[in-house]
This record gives C-alpha cells, structure tokens and sequence, in this order.
C-alpha cells in the first residue's frame, strides 16, 4: 500500500518539485497550501510570497499538472497567535524575532501536521534545502544541503524529533539549477518563477510601521541615542526601529559611521559606537532545542551561525546551571543579536539551537 504524504505547496518551484519527485518515488501525494495571511493583497501579488493569495492559485495549477488533488487550508488562526504576535512583541521588548524559525515549529509544521495525520497521511514534506537523517543514536537530525548557497538548516534547527520523524525533505540532495532543470524538463509553469523575498507578512520591510500597527497602543515612544559611556548624542524615533550592529537609517549625524551595540528597553536608549563595538566572543542563548543529541553532557565544539547569512563560526559550548548555554567563539562574531537564533552544527549535522539573549 502506497504511503500517503501531504505536501505543502507554496506555489514556488522547490515545493512544487517536492512533490513532483514524490509522486515519481511512489508516493500517494497530496498537495496544501496553508492560508496564513490575509491582508496587503496587492503587495502579496507582487511580491510572490509564501503567504500570498497567489501562492494558493500557483500551487492549485501545479497540482492539476502533477494530477495530484489540492487543499488549502486555513491557518490564519494559528498564524497570528504564533507569529505575528511574537513578532510585535519582540520588537516591543527591544530584541530582533526571527519569524520564519517560530512559523516553521508552529505552524508550517505542528498545525500542518495534525492537520494532516487526521487526514490519514504518513508524512508531510517540504520544499526546504535540507536532509534528515536518521542517526546511529537514534535520533534524527536536519542535515545541510548538498548546495550551501541555499542550504536553510538554520531555520528548521526547533523542529522537534517527533516533526522531523514524520517529515520528508526531497530537494535537499539537488542544486538550485537542478530543482528549476526538473521543473522545466516536467513542464512545470514555476519552472522560471523567482525566488520570494524577504519576510512575507512585511513585504515592504517596514518592519517598525507593522509593529506599530500591531501595537494596540504601545506604541514605543522617542528616546535618548547614547554612546557606551551613557552620553547623550541625539534623539531616536522609537527602538523598533533598529536592531544590533545597524548602521544605515540611524537618523543621526555624527561625522563618522556609527553602529548600533546595544537596545535598553528599561532606559528606552539605543546605544551607538564604532564597528569594533559590535563584536563579542561570547554569547548566551536560551529555549535551547536540541536535535542530533538528547542534550550536552559536557563542553563541546561545534560550527555555529548567528543569523541565516552567517558563514559560521568555531566556538565551544557548554548548558549552565540555569539552563542556559554558554557559547565562547574562538574569534570575536558581529552584531549578536538578541531574538535571533544561533545555530550549532557537529559537521553537517545540526546539533540543536537556541534563542541570543
């Protein structure tokens, strides 16, 4: 008897090739798109995101050349409590989300998931650049892609052993250009689509005005610029509006380039110094999730990102009394970022995460 696997189908060319190599592999494949968000229709036209109404159309002619049936569910309900609420709210307590992590967990996985088992399928399956594996210990783990300039293991390091057990990744061993070859040699129409950009829900990435709408009121007030000895060097517009290691649309002159370092929420500053002012050695991180290991029984050295574009970096890490996990990089890393996630690898394999503090 076939295994059934829903596929989320964003409308884009990787997911659509997920399912294509699905159905070819013997699969009883179902197509979704989750409806997640409802407003700035014309901007989600354009732009082509995830999270589009014409994410749902694409996906749907996809299906009908695939002769695979299609679903769309709504998930708008669990997209806002789980996203767009904590992105606000990040923002509001000064510290930078990382959106696309949490919607992963949360949404494009656990709610995707049930949804899909009561449905009687087997797996769900993505269009991700990555693999999962299962180890010797048991455990299974996201594994990098074989094409590093678009491997997205960074994102999927919170999903739960449970999610990753039920989860098929098929694009993960092909290139960029091999995934768009297949399209095109299947007649697939995304076959030339371009990639989607940005976060979905802030197509113009006026990340500040969203919150601000989002605020119910709490809109964050101007305050004080200062430097790391706490001088006053001008005024801010509200600490949404930054993030650590920020140096363009500061709204201020001071006749040399300055960098954002740090975010008081209790002061309501933003502090500003040179680019040296932005590197640390050492990081702390908590909501640590761990994936290839049960948990740490001692200090260990990984690889470790600090945010997607980040190459990585040697460090060693080591859980506190608290909970916490100490990371101590071998060299200094920029702009650490509170909110954001780091990343730890034990070669390809992601080893588990956790959320800068």
């Amino acid at each position: 008897m076939k295994k059934k696997v829903v596929v989320g189908m964003s409308g884009g060319v990787d997911s659509s090739v997920a399912a294509l190599l699905l159905k070819e592999q013997g699969y009883d494949v179902i197509g979704v798109t989750m409806q997640m968000w409802q407003e700035q229709k014309e901007t989600q036209e354009e732009n082509g995101g995830c999270c589009g109404f014409s994410a749902a159309e694409d996906a749907a002619r996809v299906a009908g050349q695939l002769d695979i049936p299609h679903y769309v569910i709504n998930f708008e309900r669990e997209f806002k409590e789980q996203v767009i609420d904590y992105f606000a709210e990040e923002y509001l307590q000064g510290r930078t989300p990382n959106p696309c992590i949490v919607c992963n967990r949360s949404v494009k996985w656990e709610a995707l998931l049930q949804r899909s088992l009561a449905m009687g399928a087997d797996y769900i399956a993505t269009g991700h650049y990555a693999r999962i594996d299962k180890l010797s210990n048991g455990r299974y783990a996201v594994r990098n892609s074989v094409t590093a300039s678009k491997d997205q293991t960074y994102a999927l390091y919170n999903l739960t052993q449970e999610q990753l057990a039920r989860t098929l990744m098929p694009i993960g061993g092909y290139t960029k250009e091999e995934i768009r070859q297949m399209a095109e040699q299947a007649g697939l129409f995304v076959a030339g689509k371009p990639d989607s950009q940005d976060i979905c829900f802030v197509p113009d990435g006026d990340y500040a005005a969203f919150v601000e709408r989002k605020a119910g009121g709490r809109t964050p007030r101007p305050g004080n610029f200062v430097d790391l000895d706490g001088n006053v060097l001008g005024r801010h517009q509200g600490i949404t509006h930054y993030t650590i290691g920020q140096r363009k649309g500061l709204g201020i002159a001071l006749g040399r380039r300055a960098f954002v370092c740090r975010i008081r929420l209790e002061t309501n500053e933003v502090v500003i110094g040179e680019n040296e002012d932005t590197f640390t050695r050492e990081i702390l991180c908590n909501k640590v999730n761990y994936m290839a290991v049960a948990g740490l029984t001692g200090p260990e050295r990984v690889m470790a990102k600090i945010r997607y574009s980040h190459q990585g970096a040697a460090c060693t890490i080591e859980e506190r009394e608290d909970g916490t996990v100490a990371c101590l990089f071998d060299e200094p890393v920029r702009a650490s970022t509170p909110g954001q996630a780091i990343v730890f690898y034990r070669g390809e394999y992601v080893l588990g995460g956790g959320t800068i503090l």
